[in-house]
């Protein structure tokens, strides 16, 4: 269903619009966790270690199809605002004339530069050969990943944050169901766990794309409109571009992050990739709410109602803090349970590891809520400048304290952890002091 949000209630129309995206998010983080789960109970502490190490190097994959969603979802939003549907429509078939070109290239760069990866992180030689085995796979599979996050993108710029929700509520079940096909019938050990997202993300991203063709048939363009155009594909590229290379910096950042953490053994290495994928279920459900926010702003300003941009911000706000609760609570006072959904009690290291990165970091989630939320409207105002500013000081903030922390002032892993929220403070006061400046409003609508 396609949804105008520059009409009624600003906080009413963003919390329906963003509350199906939480769900979409929660859902997808949901099959990736019980990726793990399975991993660590089924196969073991060493699978498990191995599929976190290449966690880093399948973000960066993540982060180009993740910034590009974000990026062509700010076009597309404003042009649906303005209700140009011919300029929309000559938007979205040039997106995805890009978006195969680009999926064949990362392709090919992963299957033969994987392996250097692995290395280059210095990967424990002990999980190196199922790393590079889950690598692959997950490579083969990157242009479902990228056409998924490319039709969500569209879906929700257009004001549908349902239609995603569906997919992903059947690509989660349908994944974790494989995953124990795979992997507790077939013993097919890490190998498994990454079919099953192959097949389950494959089928989605499929079944999206026809869905979205359907979709923008009916809206009712009154001019022929170009099945490409350079023009369109500069202006996607402008907000795509800072977009991608702010998700991708990030993804590399945590490439460091992981060289640091793998010095410490595979324990530690397991024990952080459990409290990983907790801790990026919590930021991404951050994130997402983020991302809905940009929509919301970027309609607006598309319709020239600048007014409704601090509303926006407000409800966005409100929300994330609210979703942050149950996440905080759960976390820090029951981090050992949440850690034994992985691991059993033979791996207590890395349990332990866990347990301290999740009391140190946790509290601080409705600081970096705050940021993520001003960091959406600054995107969805194309004040990409101010907005990778402060993504580019978080990162480099995180990654030198970790180092300085853990080897510098010889905190070891702990010194890793503490890192984030530091990062994550003084980055959000610069996220903050930009979202003030209001630069959005010398922006053409």
């Amino acid at each position: 269903m396609i949804t105008d949000l520059t009409r009624g209630s600003s906080r009413k129309m963003l919390w329906m619009f963003s509350i199906p995206m939480l769900l979409s998010v929660a859902f997808q983080q949901v099959y990736q966790i019980a990726d793990s789960i399975i991993a660590g109970q089924f196969i073991g502490e060493a699978a498990l270690a191995a599929v976190g190490a290449s966690h880093p190097i399948t973000m960066i994959f993540m982060a180009v199809a993740v910034g590009s969603n974000i990026g062509c979802a700010v076009v597309v939003s404003r042009l649906f605002g303005a209700k140009k549907y011919s300029a929309l429509k000559t938007a979205i078939c040039t997106i995805f004339c890009a978006c195969i070109a680009v999926s064949v290239v990362l392709t090919l760069v992963g299957i033969f530069g994987g392996s250097a990866m692995l290395r280059l992180i210095r990967t424990p030689a002990d999980v190196f050969a199922d790393a590079k085995l889950y690598l692959h796979i997950y490579i083969y599979g990157f242009l479902f990943l990228y056409l998924y996050n490319i039709c969500n993108g569209i879906f929700t710029s257009l004001g549908d944050s349902r239609t995603p929700l569906y997919f992903l509520i059947g690509s989660s079940i349908s994944n974790i169901l494989l995953d124990i096909f795979f992997v507790v019938w077939l013993k097919m050990g890490v190998a498994g766990v990454a079919w099953a997202t192959f097949a389950a993300q494959g089928a989605a991203s499929v079944l999206a794309f026809l869905t979205l063709v359907h979709r923008i048939k009916q809206l009712r363009s009154t001019e022929p409109y170009a099945k490409f155009s350079a023009e369109m594909l500069v202006q996607v590229t402008i907000v795509a571009i800072p977009s991608i290379l702010q998700q991708c910096f990030v993804s590399v950042g945590n490439l460091f992050v992981q060289s640091a953490v793998n010095s410490y053994g595979s324990a530690v290495v397991a024990g952080f990739s459990a409290c990983q994928k907790l801790n990026t279920f919590a930021v991404t459900c951050m994130t997402t709410l983020s991302n809905g926010v940009s929509s919301f702003t970027a309609q607006n300003l598309g319709a020239a109602k600048k007014e409704r941009v601090s509303e926006g911000f407000r409800a966005g706000a409100l929300l994330g803090i609210l979703v942050c609760v149950p996440f905080f609570l759960f976390y820090f006072f029951f981090g050992r349970t949440a850690m034994e959904l992985f691991l059993d009690e033979s791996s207590a290291a890395a349990i332990q590891a866990g347990v301290d990165y999740m009391h140190i970091v946790t509290p601080f989630y409705f600081i970096v809520t705050i940021k993520v939320m001003c960091d959406g409207v600054l995107r969805g105002g194309s004040a990409m400048l101010y907005f990778m500013t402060t993504t580019f000081t978080d990162l480099f903030l995180r990654v030198a304290l970790a180092f300085l922390f853990a080897k510098g002032l010889g905190l070891g892993a702990t010194g890793i952890w503490m890192a984030w929220p530091i990062g994550w403070t003084l980055s959000t006061l610069l996220s903050v002091f930009f979202y003030h400046l209001k630069p959005w409003e010398k922006n053409p609508t």
